[in-house]
């Protein structure tokens, strides 16, 4: 699982869509990312949904969540 924490990349007012979608560039076609953010990154769901990703999200506290993409699994 590929892992990606942009925390302190928001925290110093970058922002992080360019990295993400990069990492998400390099996973393999089963390869899930997960994804920390100091908040509930909603837009993205939009946008990796329309490459084929789900999501599972947990909220860690503190504003903090973390975010995994998938691809579903194929069923025969």
């Amino acid at each position: 699982m590929a892992q990606l924490d942009v925390r302190s990349l928001m925290a110093a007012g970058g922002d992080p869509f360019a990295e993400i979608m990069a990492a998400v560039e390099l996973l393999g076609p089963a390869e899930p990312l997960e994804l920390i953010a100091p908040l509930d990154p909603v837009p993205l769901y939009a946008v990796l949904g329309a490459r084929g990703y789900e999501h599972e999200s947990e909220d860690l506290g503190g504003g903090d969540y973390r975010v995994v993409f998938h691809r579903p699994a194929e069923t025969s």
